[in-house]
């Protein structure tokens, strides 16, 4: 598809089965391959991201180039866990991808003792790497640098002979998906945790198998609240989350409360109820879950809610610069947004003249699915190659489909 057009329904009711969450599916397939598991964790993921995975971890075809897409979590996390084991293999990806900075991981890898090149730029994929047995066990990073650098280092330090202690220095970014890697090492049998506010340490005990079970994603969830915020009238069952998640994005019940979305939990389930009490302006820092921020921008703009977004440096090296392209796409819809200190993002009432063209996606799978509930305040809204969803969520417009939507190719 090239393009569609989606109408909205009047009224929302639907049950709708979100993905499984990608974060904690790549997490626990590198977990499982680096302890030689028994067991495939359950209920995994079925979007690209994790499909790319699981194909490259697929030792029955084995693979001397892994083409890993457009997946940033699959490179970040494959080229530490190609670094410690044995083998000999090219790593690459998209157009894109190939232009998405990695050197600071692979310097990190190096320290440690890794073999790695670069193929094609200094600094950025295609990558050759030949698995060894990494001895070197501590390492030194900014804590402003992407938590999947920090991740992917912390789930090989189990397999090194002196463990791993990493120093995280200055402010920490993102630190909910450090703690979500830590959560799922210690499930699978690994001895790591904070030592203090800036130092990891993981012991060189080995990972165990164990059968595990993938919660829904709540990242997948955050457009569901958005739809009950921008509806005049809705009732939303989301079953697979979890009250206490691992996962940092279910602070999205949270934020939508300020919204008015109140979050009633019940056996594994989420339902959303509308109860219309809305703060008049949102000021907050996305330096947790900066993966919400094109969410709560579109739905804030919309609902006519002044905002200030902080701590959102690291969407200008996502699948593409997000800042900018939230910019570009609600000028589109008529809202002017500004940035500032190249990490935050502000509202205050301003409006254009809308031009009602498509929203192009810049191949980044959340820019269509924030955008696509807009149509729900306008009378519709168009979205250029909607199949970008299937990094995380391929069934998204089926599922709108279900809720009422009307979604036809233009």
């Amino acid at each position: 598809m090239k393009k569609i057009q989606i109408t909205a329904p009047e009224r929302i009711e639907a049950t709708i089965q979100l993905p499984s969450s990608k974060s904690i599916s790549n997490r626990a397939l590198i977990i499982n391959a680096l302890g030689n598991g028994t067991y495939t964790p359950d209920n995994l993921s079925d979007c690209d991201d994790t499909m790319v995975m699981i194909r490259a971890l697929d030792n029955s075809q084995p693979h001397d180039t892994i083409d890993i897409m457009a997946a940033g979590t699959a490179m970040r996390f494959l080229t530490a866990y190609l670094a410690v084991t044995p083998g000999n293999r090219i790593i690459t990806g998209t157009e894109r991808m190939q232009q998405r900075p990695i050197q600071l991981l692979v310097n990190a890898l190096r320290h440690l003792g890794a073999e790695i090149e670069y193929i094609g730029n200094e600094g950025f994929p295609p990558l050759r790497i030949k698995g060894r047995t990494l001895n070197e066990g501590c390492i030194s990073l900014p804590g402003n640098v992407s938590s999947q650098y920090i991740s992917a280092l912390l789930m090989i330090g189990p397999t090194l002979k002196s463990g791993l202690d990493i120093t995280l220095t200055g402010d920490i970014i993102s630190r909910p998906y450090i703690d979500l890697t830590l959560k799922l090492m210690t499930d699978f049998g690994a001895k790591v945790g904070w030592t203090d506010e800036h130092t990891l340490k993981v012991e060189a005990v080995p990972y165990q198998s164990i059968p595990f079970y993938v919660e829904s994603d709540w990242s997948a969830a955050s457009y569901w609240y958005q739809i009950a915020a921008l509806s005049k009238e809705a009732h939303i069952t989301l079953p697979g989350l979890f009250q206490y998640s691992y996962q940092g994005d279910s602070k999205v019940a949270d934020l939508f409360l300020s919204l008015g979305i109140e979050t009633l939990h019940h056996d594994k389930t989420v339902t959303l109820i509308k109860t219309n009490k809305s703060v008049k302006r949102l000021d907050y820092n996305f330096i947790d879950q900066p993966d919400l921020a094109q969410t709560l921008v579109v739905t804030c703009a919309l609902s006519g809610i002044p905002f200030r977004f902080s701590g959102l440096q690291s969407l200008k090296i996502k699948e593409t610069d997000r800042m900018a392209a939230l910019i570009k796409e609600m000028s589109k819809l008529g809202y002017v947004l500004q940035e500032s200190e190249g990490s935050i993002l502000s509202w205050e009432g301003e409006r254009c003249t809308p031009t009602h063209e498509a929203i192009d996606t810049y191949e980044d799978h959340r820019m269509a699915m924030a955008f696509a509930p807009a149509c729900l305040v306008m009378p519709h809204i168009n979205i250029n190659n909607p199949q970008v969803v299937s990094k995380s969520y391929p069934h998204y417009w089926d599922d709108l489909k279900a809720a009422g939507f009307i979604i036809k190719e233009v």
